[in-house]
């Protein structure tokens, strides 16, 4: 099963409408989504607009593969959980957000090597072909932060912004 998650401040229909199109595709693979109220109305996967963080809780564990939009919460989760993750930040540019501070999550937690990242939907689609017949966690994290996540997180900090 694939887990679909978008937060609960936007809808993201770019990444629902990808996602369905993906269903599509793979009838043999259920995905599941949390979507919110968009524009798009998908045909091919099952959808909820809200989850109960005990519904959320039970999609995310048995997830084969999580897909989401950069948001902390998610990517953070998923190295915990131990879940294969695909992030796609969402763009301010589309009015998928209220910045693209998404854009710089993501780079960032790529630039570690944590998480799967796609910047647009091409390489979503294409990550997610080879995740499917591969699923793997890049990176495992501890319910509590390692010295190294720590001594990581003091150099993002430190580092000058460009």
């Amino acid at each position: 099963m694939i887990f679909i998650t978008i937060g609960t401040q936007e809808p993201f229909d770019r990444l629902i409408q990808a996602m369905d199109e993906m269903a599509a595709e793979m009838p043999h693979i259920e995905f599941i989504a949390q979507t919110m109220k968009g524009v798009y109305v998908p045909k091919h996967m099952k959808c909820y607009d809200f989850l109960l963080p005990s519904q959320f809780d039970d999609y995310f564990e048995n997830a084969e593969l999580i897909v989401s939009h950069a948001g902390m919460g998610t990517i953070i989760s998923a190295l915990v959980k131990e879940r294969p993750i695909i992030v796609i930040p969402r763009l301010l540019a589309n009015k998928e957000h209220r910045s693209d501070h998404q854009i710089a999550t993501a780079r960032a937690i790529a630039g570690l090597g944590y998480v799967n990242v796609a910047y647009d939907i091409t390489e979503l689609k294409n990550k997610l072909k080879t995740l499917i017949q591969e699923p793997k966690v890049l990176h495992k994290l501890e319910r509590f932060a390692s010295e190294e996540l720590i001594e990581d997180l003091k150099t993002f900090i430190k580092t000058p912004k460009k």
